[in-house]
């Protein structure tokens, strides 16, 4: 039986990468909710038979059609939303990876609406959560100034 992602009887396990490509990291605007509209890291949830990492290489390509080469986890960080009611309306648990860019042309499919590289300075320019600001400083910290694993 299929959780349902809204109002799910437990926590749905997900991924995000923090995908470096020389000074710039990947941000995408989010489709659906929850948090639709919002800039933050690609990624999803994880499917049935498929590992962590096997998902975060899958979830970067189906939402931004490029090729990552993953390193080190990151994080896992819990995303819990409530409805009107404080019932949970989503609850999601991401394990986040550092990620270097391979080989493909960026571009937002699946479902995101847009999908960019972003530098350490524009970043400020965008509304990102601060959780996911505080994920991509780990990774950056964990990459080498050329953004490589």
């Amino acid at each position: 039986m299929a959780l349902s992602r809204e109002y799910p009887a437990r926590p749905i396990c997900g991924v995000g990468a923090v995908v470096w490509r020389d000074d710039a990291v990947l941000l995408i605007q989010r489709g659906h909710p929850p948090r639709r509209g919002e800039w933050n890291l690609p990624g999803g949830a994880v499917q049935v038979g498929e590992t962590l990492r096997e998902a975060a290489a899958r979830e970067v390509r189906e939402e931004c059609g490029i090729a990552i080469r993953l390193g080190e986890m990151i994080d896992a960080v819990d995303l819990v939303h409530y409805d009107e009611q404080g019932r949970v309306q989503y609850h999601y648990v991401v394990i986040d990876f550092a990620a270097a860019y391979v080989s493909g042309v960026t571009r937002a499919a699946s479902d995101v609406l847009d999908a960019r590289w972003v530098t350490r300075d524009e970043l400020a320019l965008f509304a990102v959560p601060d959780l996911t600001r505080q994920v991509i400083a780990k990774s950056r910290a964990q990459t080498n100034p050329n953004g490589s694993l």
